[in-house]
């Protein structure tokens, strides 16, 4: 195998691997996103599990992020929780960094 082959086999595994953990780090913000939403409309137990799996589930409609936001915008406004778009928005950000934080610790175990 030639250097340049060996390069690009190696930046295809950088690849494979950024990507396997952005979609670990995405779904695993989005069940922490789902639990921080119940916990904000009154939801416990057995219902903010469900209610988190729904969270994954709406973030898989379409690319991106604004299906996700759009589910938690109508069923905060549904349910009367106080919550600007700004601050949701900043909560996703927020979960990212800590799902991406629990995975990389995770790996280091």
């Amino acid at each position: 195998m030639t250097s340049f082959e060996e390069r690009e086999k190696g930046f295809e595994r950088k690849f494979a691997h950024d990507e396997e953990l952005k979609f670990k780090a995405t779904a695993r913000r989005n069940r922490l996103l789902g639990l921080w939403a119940a916990e904000q409309m009154g939801v416990t137990g057995d219902a903010a599990q469900a209610y988190a799996r729904e969270v994954i589930k709406a973030d898989l409609a379409e690319p991106g992020e604004e299906d996700l936001f759009r589910k938690l915008r109508a069923d905060f406004d549904a349910k009367g929780v106080s919550q600007s778009d700004h601050q949701i928005r900043h909560k996703m950000a927020d979960l990212m960094g800590e799902a991406l934080g629990q995975i990389e610790s995770e790996a280091k175990a």
